[in-house]
Order: structure tokens, then C-alpha cells, then sequence
């Protein structure tokens, strides 16, 4: 049994609303709350907390398209944007600032599902990515405090390499800490100790 997802909808203009509130409740979503502008998204994001957020407007201006970088970057959700106009600027600004859907005169009650379909998915396909290369990136700082660390006990002890590592090991094992974190102290304080 799938969840049913909640709605956001933003919307100044009641007889488009009319045409999304009606497409959401034929595609069996929620409807939280209606909108009628981004101002305080956040806030709002933060208190109703709805799986999807729905933006429709003739075009979105640059404080809209802001106000959806400052929600999507503090809490993250899908954002599926409906438009009457637009240029190619817009919608770069609006898919940098988050929105995971940007479709230009495309709203009809019959499309709202596939919609939000397309913009729940790229979300959840763009912020695993994000969290892979997250992962990468801190083993690679890991990797190299490793190494740097090896080369100092090497320098100051007169290690080899492999009895270097293992020290390190056995340092992190006798702190409960993950090996690269042990090697980043280290190096810190080696950095301190030389000043």
C-alpha cells in the first residue's frame, strides 16, 4: 500500500487553483492548504511539512523563484511548477533553485499526476546522487587525512608505512572513532604543534 502524498498548493489565481485542487483529488493526494503566494514558504514547508509542493503562476518572479531556493535548501521537497510564460533564464534560475518539475502551459486536471510523478521521482533520483557524492567526497578527505597522518608517524616514529596504518588502527579502535577521523586529529594537531 503506497502512502498518500500531501499537497502544498500555491496559487493567486482561484480558477487555475480550482483546475490543480481537482486534478490532485482525482490523482488521490492530499490537499494541505492553499496559498497564494511564496512569501514565508519556508515557514509554511516547515509547519503543514507536505510531501509535494505545487506552484502554479502566470511566471514566476525572481522573489518566488528565492523563496523556493531558500525552502528547498533548508527543507528539502519536490517542487512542481506550472507555468503560463516563460523564457530559458527562468526556468535555469527555477530548476537551480530546487524545483524538480517546470512545465510552461501544460496544466490540465488529467496531467497533474504524471506531474507530480516526474518531479517526486527526479527529486528522489537527485538527492541520492547528492548524498553519493557526499559519501565520496568525505572518503576521499578521510583518504588523504589518512595518509597524511601515516606520513607523520612515519617521519616522527620511523614507521614504515604498514606499521603506521596500523597504529592508526589501533588508535582509532582504543577511541571507538573511525580510522579517518582519528588520522584528522591527528594532522591537526601536528599542524598546531609546528606553529
Amino acid at each position: 500500500m503506497t502512502k498518500t502524498l500531501s499537497v502544498l498548493l500555491i496559487d493567486d489565481n482561484p480558477a487555475r487553483a480550482e483546475v490543480v485542487e481537482a486534478g490532485l483529488q482525482a490523482a488521490g493526494y492530499r490537499l494541505l492548504a492553499r496559498l497564494e503566494g511564496t512569501q514565508d514558504l519556508t515557514a509554511r514547508v516547515r509547519d503543514l511539512s507536505p510531501d509535494v509542493v505545487v506552484v502554479s503562476t502566470d511566471s514566476p518572479s525572481r522573489d518566488a523563484i528565492e523563496d523556493m531556493r531558500r525552502s528547498t535548501e533548508q527543507q528539502p521537497r519536490p517542487i512542481a511548477l506550472f507555468v503560463d510564460q516563460s523564457d530559458p533564464a527562468t526556468i535555469a534560475a527555477a530548476m537551480e533553485a530546487g524545483v524538480s518539475a517546470y512545465v510552461v502551459k501544460g496544466l490540465a486536471q488529467d496531467r497533474v499526476r504524471s506531474v507530480l510523478d516526474v518531479a517526486v521521482g527526479h527529486f528522489n533520483r537527485y538527492h541520492a546522487m547528492r548524498e553519493e557524492l557526499e559519501r565520496a567526497r568525505l572518503t576521499l578527505l578521510e583518504r588523504k587525512a589518512i595518509d597524511r597522518a601515516k606520513g607523520l608517524l612515519m617521519e616522527q616514529r620511523g614507521l614504515g608505512e604498514e606499521a603506521a596504518y596500523k597504529l592508526l588502527r589501533k588508535l582509532a579502535m582504543d577511541q571507538n572513532k573511525r580510522i579517518g577521523e582519528v588520522a584528522q586529529e591527528l594532522v591537526t594537531y601536528a599542524k598546531v604543534l609546528k606553529k
